[in-house]
């Protein structure tokens, strides 16, 4: 296997503070870290997911649970909440901070962004600074739960390599809302439907082709480091859909055409659906185990966890390949679903990918083979104590 932390082209991405107020369960905390892994042990409820959780809030969404960001703000306060952060990153030492401010007309709903104590534009300029990848107990049911689990992985996994991908994600859902409505009232003007369908097209092939080429590159990367003595088997990816089907037989600007057809035919029958019923919000992304070609949702409940891994490591791979440095990982008790042989596996593959890496558990023990390469800390209701 190929160690990319070798590469000495590779710039270094980490935390080196990161401060927060009025944060879920913390209503201060300071913590000052360096280029190793960052271990946070203690109890269930002690708030070592809501600390990881405030790490991916310096990516662009929603973090890695999805939260509405009002409710976010710690209980019984006013809804504010912040957090900062001092990085080392991709164009070197950046002070990056965000949350949700309160004004004299009260706490406000979307979340603002300040790189250096400067607003940002958009909160895809985080991108310019760090990629953060996460896995969370609640992918686990990713291979035998619904298709919209997996299209917003996949997503998330694009959006690491191709900063627009989330942009053109969030413009096609507007503009699929809006055809929508227009299909729900009467007597709507065709060219209004034409002029939003075209939209659809244009957004929807670009969406189809940036899932496609992410899978085609991390299947490349999966097959380049094939070690069929790895805990963690190679993973088969494929996408499925009306968009994917097609995509590669014929140029973009047809695709989009024949896209842009196919709603203007599907008009009735999506009109009395209540929702469009074709594009990229249909699209699947299947995946099997290589080495026993089998289904992933079929295999065991391990099996599945260890696949997942392997994908998490790939990804993280390909982002050190595709933009020059690592990404930083959260990896949400990550050593209580893995035995022993395979945690041991899994922390070597991540020092080899030079990633600084966020992992929480219960059990320390369960950590203790990282030794000086961990930055070790105990959460204890809402308070962290370096141990």
């Amino acid at each position: 296997m190929n160690a990319i932390s070798q590469d000495s082209r590779l710039l270094p991405v980490y935390l080196r503070e990161l401060k927060l107020a009025g944060f879920r369960n913390y209503q201060t905390l300071g913590l000052e870290l360096d280029q190793r892994h960052v271990v946070l042990t203690g109890e269930n409820g002690s708030g070592k997911t809501n600390l990881m959780e405030a790490v991916s809030f310096l990516s662009p969404g929603r973090g890695l649970r999805r939260a509405a960001y009002e409710t976010v703000g710690k209980s019984n306060q006013s809804g504010a909440w912040s957090v900062f952060a001092e990085l080392e990153g991709a164009q070197g030492d950046v002070s990056i901070g965000t949350g949700l401010s309160e004004t004299a007309a009260g706490v406000e709903t979307q979340r603002r962004v300040r790189i250096n104590g400067t607003p940002v534009k958009t909160n895809d300029e985080l991108l310019d600074h760090s990629r953060i990848i996460w896995l969370t107990p609640a992918m686990d049911g990713l291979f035998t739960g619904p298709a919209g689990e997996r299209r917003k992985f996949l997503d998330r996994l694009v959006l690491a390599i191709d900063p627009m991908h989330g942009r053109r994600v969030l413009d096609f859902e507007k503009a699929m809302r809006g055809r929508n409505k227009l299909l729900s009232e009467e007597n709507t003007h065709a060219q209004w439907l034409d002029a939003v369908e075209a939209q659809m097209a244009e957004l929807g092939i670009a969406i189809a082709a940036a899932r496609m080429e992410l899978v085609s590159l991390l299947s490349t990367v999966i097959i380049r480091n094939n070690d069929p003595n790895s805990p963690f088997p190679d993973a088969m990816l494929q996408m499925e859909g009306i968009l994917e089907n097609s995509y590669g037989d014929m140029a973009s600007s047809d695709l989009e055409n024949e896209y842009a057809d196919r709603l203007r035919a599907s008009r009735w029958s999506d009109k009395g659906a209540g929702r469009t019923l074709e594009g990229p919000h249909r699209s699947d992304m299947k995946v099997s185990h290589g080495p026993k070609g089998m289904v992933a949702g079929h295999c065991s409940t391990g099996e599945q966890k260890a696949l997942l891994v392997g994908i998490i490591l790939a990804h993280a791979r390909l982002t050190a390949e595709m933009n020059g440095f690592p990404p930083i990982l959260l990896l949400d008790e990550i050593a209580a679903h893995l035995d022993a042989s395979r945690r041991v596996a899994l922390f070597d593959m991540i020092d080899l990918l030079g990633c600084q890496a966020f992992m929480t558990g219960t059990d320390r023990q369960l950590f203790d083979v990282l030794g000086a390469r961990g930055n070790f800390f105990t959460v204890h209701d809402g308070k962290v104590s370096r141990t």
